[in-house]
């Protein structure tokens, strides 16, 4: 019987073994660590409730809703509080909300009168069709102007990648940006005409997806896709070294210490870059997967405070917030998790997840926890007004977080490509190859899972 080996057992690994056991194919996730779900975990304590890394989902596309359906969760799925729509952005230490309608943007202080005729005449700017890659920076510099850059695009792109606009490529990091500048010459013409594309496609633009975690958060999710492989996952397993043979791949492993061997028909890889770069490779042609080891993955820190209501002066009447690097703030934003969802904090309490470090400030998300504390509660102190002992705190360190794709990124994602048609029977997915979000690696799961079906029935 064909059988498939997923290496990575995080929210991309474990959708991929969901797919391919709906079909009937056997797998096996192999997991370097002594739990599943990656990134994704949560806990609670005191009846506060925090997440070490992402705190929702965007439902862009009808396979995640399915696949929460399959899993039977939809009694348990929660939608983001409508009633926190705000997203506030910082100016002049002061949180202003993005305006959400033609007539909020005429009036907000949040951009100058300059800034608004440059969105104003952006549909009259001649897209760039000289083929050149664009910087996100040079791509908004280009499109409007630096105030737009400085007081939208940056602290958005903190928020997202907690990159950098002047490297990320505009091309790889917003394809759909640059799709709707070629295709329809104007960003505010491509939101405008690109709707009926995408409900046409099946899914829905971020800006139009609803938002959705869970009742005890997003590790519920992981958990239920933990159950589908059952005995199918092992756990401590670090492999080593994989190897073409004329049946499949042989792959080494180091498991709890112990070197094992194991035979399988293909192989889907959903680990990280850089330990893509790591894993040795052996099959004809050789192909050199160390410049993976390039990708940037800088440093970023979750810190989650609880505190009395009554200790915050904001109204925490949204989203959260977000800060541009310009005023000169440590913290990259905040996210008002029990305004969000439900059940993030005891009664009379408040739970905000606060992030540092990324591009802007690297070093900064490597400080103790001790440190990190201290720096968050001084910003939120100024931003929001909140004093006093938090009444609850948990410190998560990502030492290499989220993939950077910069500029020059596509010769990665060209080398999958050539990888996986000169390697037959072995596949890549995840955060490196298809986007950032957790939308993103859902769905690089299935496709993954959808090419390697393709390719068992081709073959012997």
């Amino acid at each position: 019987m064909k059988s498939v080996a997923i290496i990575g057992a995080g929210i991309t690994g474990l959708s991929a073994a969901f797919y391919l056991k709906r079909k009937g194919v056997s797998v096996t996730i192999y997991e370097a660590h002594n739990r599943v779900g990656g990134v994704i975990q949560s806990v609670r304590q005191n009846d506060f409730l925090a997440e070490f890394g992402p705190n929702s989902i965007l439902e862009t596309s009808s396979k995640i809703s399915e696949l929460i359906r399959d899993l039977k969760l939809e009694p348990r799925k929660i939608y983001a509080n409508a009633a926190a729509k705000n997203r506030y952005v910082v100016r002049d230490q002061k949180l202003i909300a993005l305006p959400s309608s033609q007539a909020e943007f005429l009036t907000t202080k949040l951009f100058s009168a300059r800034a608004k005729f440059a969105l104003a005449r952006e549909p009259f700017v001649p897209p760039r069709r000289d083929g050149v890659e664009e910087s996100v920076a040079e791509f908004f510099l280009r499109r409007l102007n630096q105030e737009f850059l400085d007081r939208a695009i940056d602290p958005f792109i903190a928020g997202i990648y907690a990159g950098d606009p002047q490297k990320l490529s505009l091309q790889h990091a917003f394809p759909k940006l640059l799709e709707a500048e070629q295709k329809h010459g104007s960003l505010i013409k491509g939101q405008l005409f690109g709707a009926a594309q995408q409900k046409e496609n099946g899914e829905i633009s971020r800006r139009g997806a609803r938002m959705f975690s869970f009742d005890e958060g997003l590790q519920v999710l992981t958990d239920a896709l933990r159950e589908q492989p059952g005995d199918s996952i092992r756990l401590n397993s670090s492999v080593e070294k994989i190897s073409a043979t004329a049946n499949g791949w042989t792959m080494q492993l180091d498991e709890n210490g112990r070197k094992n061997v194991a035979e399988h028909s293909a192989v889907i890889f959903c680990g990280t870059a850089f330990k893509l770069a790591e894993l040795k490779i052996e099959s004809p042609p050789l192909i050199d997967f160390s410049p993976f080891s390039e990708i940037r993955h800088p440093p970023v820190a979750s810190v989650v405070l609880g505190f009395p209501r009554a200790a915050v002066a904001h109204p925490l009447d949204g989203f959260g917030v977000l800060v541009p690097k310009i005023e000169n703030f440590k913290i990259l934003g905040t996210i008002f998790s029990s305004s969000l969802f439900p059940n993030r904090a005891p009664e009379n309490f408040v739970t905000l997840t606060t992030y540092l470090g990324g591009e802007r400030q690297p070093q900064l998300a490597l400080k103790s926890p001790a440190e990190l504390v201290a720096v968050t509660r001084e910003d939120l102190a100024i931003l929001l007004g909140a004093h006093g002992e938090p009444a609850f705190q948990h410190v998560t360190l990502f030492p290499k977080a989220i993939p950077q794709y910069n500029v020059g990124y596509g010769k990665f994602k060209n080398l999958l490509v050539e990888a996986e048609s000169k390697m037959p029977g072995l596949f890549f997915a995840g955060s490196f190859r298809d986007g950032i979000s957790l939308g993103d690696s859902i769905l690089s799961g299935d496709h993954a899972a959808q090419r390697l079906q393709v390719f068992l029935q081709t073959t012997n």
